[in-house]
């Protein structure tokens, strides 16, 4: 099924994001991560594609996986260390398997890479590639704090324009902790005539550590309420755990009473969080 008519139902929407392995070893262990979490039966899942296209093989196979299970994939698509013929591989792979949604990355620049020796420089070029392509539904990243290699707001939001112009049906956001940072955005891309559906996407931070890598990634914003929570339980695996997934599911309540209709939840391959997220929301979403 495609996300776009998913997104078009009145029913409240909830969805997980799950990483292939990168290497074999790991591969049985991830897959079955997956694998628990699709029992779920979320509205859609979400799996990434490494940088370089490291994971590509194990994107399709996981995504495979997913299909077999009844519920519908997204397979994240990067394209900045990939020539045409590659891209164009790659779309016939997972037209294929039966992959119906992709997300439309650009992926992290290489240290030595030009723009100039790429085919393809942005995830607007990639969008437009894969609607030529045809038969698939595409969707987009949008950052509600500004993409880090953005110099303004104003330059980030015409950019998005440009992606969605290019063929996007719809926009998954990067994590945030503070919803009102996604309403001032999603007002001000409605400003810019940006009117695709747009998923917030959710992380439920379960430990400290993750909350370096978070900020040293994406320069994302930490709510006082939000550092308060972790001074007081980080010390404490269980606690912190649980105050984490309280956290975002206090979030996810908000978005849904705002008028939200679909959240992502970044999993991380735990079938235990995504499974608490989803019974916190079991009357919300039914």
């Amino acid at each position: 099924m495609k996300i776009s008519e998913i997104l078009k139902s009145d029913k409240l929407s909830l969805s997980f994001e799950v990483f292939p392995p990168k290497t074999s070893e790991s591969y049985e262990s991830i897959k079955n991560s997956a694998l628990e979490i699709a029992k779920l039966s979320p509205d859609f899942m979400s799996v990434t594609y490494g940088a370089g296209g490291t994971t590509g093989s194990y994107t399709l196979d996981v995504a495979e996986s997913i299909i077999k299970t009844g519920v519908t994939p997204i397979a994240h698509l990067t394209c900045v260390c990939s020539g045409k013929d590659k891209i164009r591989n790659t779309l016939a792979k997972m037209k294929e398997i039966g992959i119906e949604n992709i997300l439309a990355l650009r992926g992290d620049m290489p240290t030595g890479m030009t723009e100039k020796s790429l085919d393809f420089t942005h995830a607007s070029d990639l969008a437009a590639e894969i609607k030529a392509f045809g038969g698939f539904c595409i969707g987009g990243a949008c950052y509600p704090e500004v993409h880090p290699e953005s110099e303004t707001q104003k330059q980030d939001i015409l950019n998005l324009k440009k992606k969605v112009d290019a063929g996007c049906e719809f926009l998954t956001t990067q994590m945030f902790f503070d919803n009102n940072i996604l309403y001032n955005f999603l007002y001000k891309i409605r400003e810019a005539g940006i009117t695709v559906p747009v998923i917030p996407g959710i992380m439920p931070v379960t430990n400290p550590a993750q909350i370096k890598r978070i900020c040293s990634l994406s320069g994302t914003v930490l709510p006082r309420k939000f550092i308060r929570m972790v001074d007081r339980f980080g010390s404490d695996s269980a606690a912190m755990k649980q105050a984490g997934i309280a956290y975002a599911t206090e979030q996810i309540v908000d978005l849904y009473s705002n008028g939200l209709g679909a959240v992502h939840v970044y999993s991380m391959n735990k079938p235990d969080v995504a499974q608490k997220i989803q019974s916190n929301l079991e009357d919300i979403i039914r």
